[in-house]
């Protein structure tokens, strides 16, 4: 897929999720349209990919997963990289 096809895939999704969720913010709504495509659910990934703060990303994902959108898998306890993926059905 070329790079301006996945720019549009993603898009595409984020604003699918934005639609569903308007209380979310960008990133919580980044993270759940990357998982949407299917992409690999890493918090420094993430943040490498998109510019954005680690921290920031942990955050998001800490309120997806208090509210059961996201499911954390994983977690490197000395370099706070947390792994994700959809929650159980």
């Amino acid at each position: 897929m070329s790079e301006n096809a996945s720019e549009a895939a993603f898009t595409a999704a984020l604003d699918r999720v934005r639609a569903a969720r308007p209380d979310l913010d960008a990133i919580e709504a980044g993270i759940l349209a990357a998982l949407d495509l299917g992409l690999p659910g890493d918090s420094r990934a993430f943040a490498r990919t998109f510019a954005v703060e680690h921290a920031l990303v942990l955050r998001a994902l800490t309120g997806l997963a208090e509210a059961g959108l996201v499911a954390v898998t994983d977690r490197d306890p000395r370099t706070q990289r947390t792994r994700y993926g959809a929650p159980p059905a």
